[in-house]
């Protein structure tokens, strides 16, 4: 059976993986195994070498982790059949840590929701399995939820309580960002399904973005492979912005809510709410991906940029 899974290689911290494929002949393999299972004899039929040397090839592609044997009956006792675990590899340079930037982020998992209120069909999972029951809104005070990976809902909303960490700084605030993966929902999936997916902070609705559909194309980076594809695979990561000058999605303005708007110095939490509104134009639901689903491996970031230095 074909591989449908997809490996984002460290380039910096994963030497070995990048070793094991600088070889023609462990590439070729790679690529073989991707497509069907083989035992080291059929390799070497289809690939014209000694079995030793394919074995060899095949054990640094096991170190690596890139391909998996598995032991199965035969004839004469036992043979082992190898399989590629990625059909494709992304090779990726990490980004620049830069010690001293003038932002606070905090990271809030998905599942840790302090207000809700949905729609079926609806549900949550955690990277190993469904939590509670497919279409119940009950199951989103089921305690597993605090593992929630991936969450969806047709209309209502999840609201998030983090920190209001400009109350402990004497920088003055510039930005407000808040980073999350979505996408629409429909039973299975639709690239073309619309969804007016609206963020409010502190009670104010700041704007909406418009979904363009509900992604299955393939499995997404980090969705897990028990995840069936015919579920929602991965979102786009989006940024809603609040600034002195208006509120922005990507960078494109939405609305004319700015910082002061949502007053920050009168709330000891910055509260976040992502849904779909019961009247919204495109009533095409939501699906929130965090760590273990979805293209990116984070869950919702709200990131707080300040000036360099205190003001004067």
């Amino acid at each position: 059976m074909q591989s449908d899974k997809i490996i984002v290689i460290n380039a910096i911290q994963e030497i070995n993986k990048l070793k094991a494929l600088a070889s023609t002949y462990r590439v070729k393999m790679l690529d073989i195994l991707r497509k069907q299972s083989l035992n080291v004899n059929e390799l070497c039929a289809m690939m014209n070498l000694p079995q030793s040397t394919v074995a060899t090839h095949i054990s640094i592609l096991e170190e690596a982790g890139l391909v998996s044997g598995e032991k199965i009956k035969a004839r004469k006792g036992n043979q082992k059949r190898c399989r590629a675990i990625f059909s494709e590899i992304i090779v990726k340079f990490p980004e620049e840590i830069v010690e001293d930037k003038p932002s606070i982020d905090v990271e809030m998992p998905i599942g840790i929701f302090t207000n809700w209120e949905v729609s079926p069909p609806c549900g949550l999972c955690s990277s190993k399995k469904i939590i509670g029951f497919l279409d119940t809104p009950d199951s989103f005070v089921n305690p597993e939820r605090m593992k929630a990976g991936l969450l969806w809902f047709e209309h209502g909303f999840v609201e998030y309580q983090f920190p209001n960490n400009t109350m402990y700084d004497n920088r003055r605030l510039q930005k407000l960002e808040v980073s999350v993966e979505l996408s629409s929902e429909i039973p299975g999936t639709n690239k073309n399904w619309l969804s007016d997916i609206t963020l409010w902070i502190n009670t104010v609705e700041i704007g909406s973005w418009t979904s363009p559909g509900d992604f299955g194309d393939r499995r997404g980076i980090y969705t897990p492979s028990w995840w069936k594809l015919e579920g929602s695979q991965y979102g786009l990561l989006k940024h809603w912005s609040l600034t002195g000058e208006g509120s922005f999605v990507d960078g494109v303005k939405i609305s004319e809510v700015k910082l002061p708007d949502i007053k920050l110095p009168e709330h000891h939490s910055i509260r976040i709410k992502l849904g779909v509104k019961k009247d919204a134009e495109h009533l095409g639901g939501i699906n929130i991906f965090g760590r273990g689903f979805g293209n990116y491996d984070q869950d919702i970031i709200l990131r707080l940029f300040f000036n360099s230095y205190p003001p004067f």
